[in-house]
C-alpha cells in the first residue's frame, strides 16, 4: 500500500511598514537572495491595467474622468478623489481588494520555494495578520519618515503628516509583529539583518 501525498505549503511572511520606512529596500534583499517576493502594491497595479475587468468596474462606478489621456487609471486623481471622503474609499476599497486578495494566492501558488514573503503595506488595516505565519515590520520612528517623505517624494511638512495620519500607527504595526527590522541608518546596515532572517525563516519553514 502506497504512503498517502502529504500537502505542503511554504511559510508565508508577511512584510509591513509604515510609508518611507524602508519595505521596498528590505524586499528587494529577500529577492536577491532568491526568495519570492510578492507585492501587493504592483497587484494592485497589475489589476488594473487596461482591458481587466477591475478597471471596468472602475470607470462604471466613478466615472471616465477618472482614467487618463491614455486610458488608463490616473492614480493620483483617484486617490486624491477618494482620500477627503469615506464612503468613496469604502467603496474603491470593496473593489479593489478582493481583486488584489485573488491574484496574490494566484500568485502564491504559483510560486516555488520554502517561504514566501508577501509585501503589504497595509496589513494592520487590512486585518490580514491571521493569514500569515509571521510578521516582519521594518521599523522607524515617525520624524524618520516625515523627513524621507518630504525630501523623497517633495510633500510639504502638512501632507506628509496626513499621510501617516492615515495609517495604522507604529505602535499598531510593532503590536503584530514577529520580527522587527529598525531602519533608522543607511542601506548598507540592511543586508545583515535580513540575511539573518532568511537562515531564520528556511529552518521554520523546514520544521512546518
Amino acid at each position: 500500500m502506497s504512503e498517502p501525498i502529504l500537502s505542503s505549503r511554504p511559510l508565508l511572511i508577511a512584510l509591513t511598514g509604515g510609508i518611507a520606512s524602508g519595505k521596498t529596500a528590505v524586499a528587494e534583499l529577500f529577492a536577491k537572495l532568491g526568495v519570492p517576493v510578492l507585492d501587493t502594491d504592483q497587484i494592485a497595479r497589475d489589476v488594473v491595467e487596461p482591458g481587466t475587468p477591475v478597471l471596468a468596474r472602475l470607470v462604471s462606478d466613478f466615472g471616465p474622468d477618472i482614467l487618463d489621456h491614455a486610458g488608463r487609471l490616473d492614480r493620483a486623481r483617484m486617490r486624491d478623489r477618494v482620500f477627503a471622503d469615506p464612503s468613496q474609499r469604502k467603496k474603491l476599497e470593496s473593489i479593489l481588494h478582493p481583486a488584489i486578495r485573488q491574484e496574490l494566492q494566484r500568485r502564491s501558488a504559483a510560486a516555488d520555494g520554502p517561504y514566501q514573503v508577501h509585501v503589504i503595506p497595509l496589513l494592520v488595516e487590512s486585518n490580514q495578520r491571521g493569514n500569515y505565519d509571521r510578521v516582519l515590520v521594518v521599523d522607524c520612528p515617525e520624524d524618520e519618515q516625515l523627513r524621507r517623505l518630504t525630501s523623497r517624494d517633495g510633500s510639504s511638512p502638512e501632507q506628509a503628516k496626513s499621510i501617516l495620519a492615515a495609517q495604522a500607527s507604529r505602535e499598531q504595526r510593532l503590536s503584530v509583529a514577529d520580527d522587527v527590522i529598525v531602519n533608522t541608518g543607511t542601506l548598507e546596515d540592511l543586508p545583515p539583518f535580513v540575511t539573518t532572517l532568511h537562515r531564520n525563516y528556511e529552518l521554520l519553514a523546514k520544521a512546518m
